[in-house]
């Protein structure tokens, strides 16, 4: 897509080249969103806290997805943009608050929250966004946001497994509209994946997301490493957290990831090389979430018992991380690297044989597979350079 197309953005004064300070500012707040993600977890480290972990890490995400493609249609420097960003970002606050109790006490403030925002927030933009089109497309989002609205609200009132069953309804039915580009009674889809995009923008919003991953990973050593002081087993399990991040960013940004703009740009339907990328990202911000768990494990009990649910967590969240690079392969060439299903199979062997190692010695292990991965491909792209070749997709009805 050409600066020229980026320019008939509808509903734009000006076409988002940049994500705007306030659009970053909102950022700052997944990284609360995930720390309270990563403590809930360690609370519940089993299969139901994984499963609601989830649910809740999917209704964060979509607050802040259709946010990152709204500011994608709209000129973010408009106040009536920057007014519903940061109450959309008080909004996302708040539930991140709630996270640790969503499924307790805490429920009413967590579901009340994302029914407010997914609803209030496209009613805002259908009185004053701009022309028909994009007042269209809202209607059809608020559509599907009093769909979900009805299991959010309803799981208030259930308790436990109840609650789980309508809150999973729900994030399906916000998956389902978007996937399904919001198919509407008597209006239609809503075209989007037809439409032109900011390319620049959105892979930008699109780092920035990951980049905040990594920080909170980072973070999430750092404090867990201070009430231990610098005790030499777990500065060890500080150094094997560290590099695992730093070959999350490596393999992420080579090469895919630095050339997913032009990816966007060169495909027939740009905004279909854009979903799937955001999809992609999705995948690798839950294994950087994941991987941040895995990393207070390995320091406070470097030595400890390496339970199921511990090595699923330390080898899981670098598992989880190629999957969603092997979509961002495929976003960029329209194929896999298969450094990538090598990885995975590899990670994949050593779960149910890792209860024999330290959990510090099965990071370890994880964070060689992940060099092994991020060397082959520096290696296959010196040898075999590969060309962008988005998948095409579907074009778009004329």
């Amino acid at each position: 897509m050409t600066r020229g197309k980026a320019a008939e953005l509808p509903g734009s004064r000006q076409p988002p080249n940049r994500a705007g300070f306030v659009e970053l500012l909102f950022d700052v707040v997944l990284v609360f969103a995930l720390t309270r993600l990563s403590d809930r977890l360690v609370e519940q480290l089993n299969w139901r806290g994984f499963y609601s972990a989830l649910v809740l890490t999917l209704a964060l995400w979509w607050l802040w997805y259709r946010m990152a493609w709204t500011a994608n249609r709209y000129d973010p420097t408009r106040p009536m943009i920057q007014f519903m960003v940061i109450v959309t970002m008080f909004g996302a606050l708040l539930a991140a608050a709630a996270v640790p109790r969503a499924f307790e006490q805490g429920g009413g403030v967590f579901a009340g929250v994302v029914v407010a925002v997914g609803v209030l927030r496209h009613l805002w933009l259908v009185l004053f966004g701009g022309n028909s089109y994009p007042r269209q497309v809202s209607v059809r989002i608020v559509f599907w946001s009093c769909l979900s609205a009805v299991p959010w609200l309803a799981g208030i009132f259930g308790g436990g497994e109840i609650r789980l069953a309508l809150w999973t309804l729900a994030v399906l039915i916000d998956y389902a509209g978007g996937l399904l580009d919001f198919p509407t009674p008597r209006l239609g889809r809503a075209g989007l994946r037809g439409q032109p995009i900011a390319e620049e923008h959105l892979t930008e919003r699109y780092r920035q997301v990951l980049i905040i991953a990594f920080g909170e990973s980072i973070l999430t050593s750092g404090v867990q490493l201070s009430p231990y002081g610098f005790e030499r087993e777990r500065m060890g399990a500080l150094v094997v957290a560290f590099v695992i991040t730093v070959l999350f960013w490596q393999i992420y940004y080579y090469r895919a990831g630095e050339i997913l703009p032009a990816a966007i740009a060169s495909s027939r339907v740009p905004a279909y090389v854009g979903d799937i990328a955001s999809y992609a990202h999705l995948v690798m911000v839950i294994g950087v979430a994941v991987s941040a768990v895995g990393d207070k494990l390995i320091i406070s009990q470097p030595f400890g018992v390496t339970e199921p649910s511990r090595a699923l967590v330390i080898l899981g969240g670098p598992a989880l991380f190629l999957l969603g690079r092997s979509m961002l392969d495929y976003a960029a060439f329209s194929r896999v690297s298969w450094s990538r299903p090598i990885g995975l199979v590899v990670l994949a062997a050593l779960t149910p044989v890792a209860h024999l190692l330290p959990p510090l010695l099965v990071a370890v292990v994880a964070a060689l597979v992940l060099a092994g991965v991020a060397i082959s491909n520096a290696i296959s792209w010196r040898l075999y350079p590969r060309a962008i070749a988005p998948p095409p997709g579907v074009p778009p009805e004329r």
